[in-house]
């Protein structure tokens, strides 16, 4: 099992990125080394919930859980990790809440140091990163409830997000997602949620600012330039992740209809609380890609 250099109370350990790295570039063919080390990226809901059962019910157990703070160039970020045996077979889950703020009281969207939190993951040296997202359904396929994946994304917010603001570096983001992941993850949303192959899964997230949310002209504008859901966060992480060579996936949780779009009340206003609650509903789909992803 891989272990971290520990201070006297482990479940509320703080230690510095130098000691992550020092766990993180163990050599996964020596005895008891995590086969998968998978970074997931979500909200509160997804990490505070109760990880014991989840992994007692595919025949595992958690060994140990710490709270870790990893120091970039780009600022700090807290990370929750997990060390599992599944099967007798050791992973770990590095969990990593999007929002995390100083105050405690979440980040805003257009605030988010996503520089700092992709950097964290790069240096804890994960296989993979699971980005878990809510966002506004367009298309009418992916109604409230549904989870899906993105396939593309569109970002005409004018905003650049880049670690390359000193040199001339372009990256190719014809193909934004890794198709292994998604592949994997398509798989096990289909038969989660028992669609056959003819449901549609994959979406054109549209990017926008925020805090805000959309106004019903500028939903309708997304749906004719191609945007299929919305949300304020997640190419940017993707844009990030491609630039250090990360495999990367987003699984979108439709947690409401975009402005305009609810067929019973098309004026209905959006309320964050009510967006929050519905992603919360719909973890089980998260859990189970999560654990595909650890195969």
């Amino acid at each position: 099992m891989v272990m971290l250099s520990l201070l006297p109370e482990p479940s509320m350990s703080w230690i510095s990125s130098q000691k992550i790295l020092n766990r993180r570039r163990l050599d996964k063919s020596s005895p008891g080394a995590a086969t998968m080390r998978l970074g997931v990226i979500g909200g509160t809901g997804l990490i505070n919930m109760d990880l014991t059962k989840r992994i007692a019910d595919v025949g595992g157990e958690v060994i140990r859980t710490d709270d870790v703070h990893v120091d970039t160039p780009f600022g700090p970020v807290p990370l929750r990790c997990f060390s599992l045996e599944i099967q007798g077979v050791s992973h770990e889950l590095i969990f990593l809440q999007r929002h995390h703020s100083s105050s405690g009281h979440g980040c805003p969207p257009h605030m988010i140091n996503h520089k700092a939190n992709i950097t964290a993951m790069s240096q804890s040296n994960v296989d993979a990163v699971l980005s878990v997202c809510s966002v506004g359904a367009i298309a009418s396929t992916f109604a409230p409830g549904k989870v899906g994946l993105a396939q593309q994304y569109i970002d005409f917010t004018g905003v650049a997000t880049t670690f390359h603001d000193d040199e001339s570096t372009f990256t190719s983001v014809t193909v934004p997602f890794d198709e292994e992941m998604n592949s994997v993850l398509e798989a096990v949303l289909r038969k989660v949620q028992n669609f056959d192959d003819g449901e549609i899964l994959r979406y054109t997230y549209w990017l926008t600012q925020g805090p805000q949310f959309e106004t019903v002209a500028e939903v309708d504008a997304i749906d004719r330039l191609g945007g299929e859901m919305v949300g304020m966060t997640m190419p940017r992480e993707a844009k990030l992740a491609r630039e250090l060579t990360m495999a990367y996936a987003a699984v979108c949780i439709s947690s409401n209809w975009a402005a305009g779009r609810d067929p019973a009340d098309a004026g209905k206003a959006l309320n964050h609380e009510d967006v929050s609650a519905q992603a919360n509903d719909r973890l089980e789909p998260v859990w189970a890609c999560i654990f595909a992803m650890l195969g």
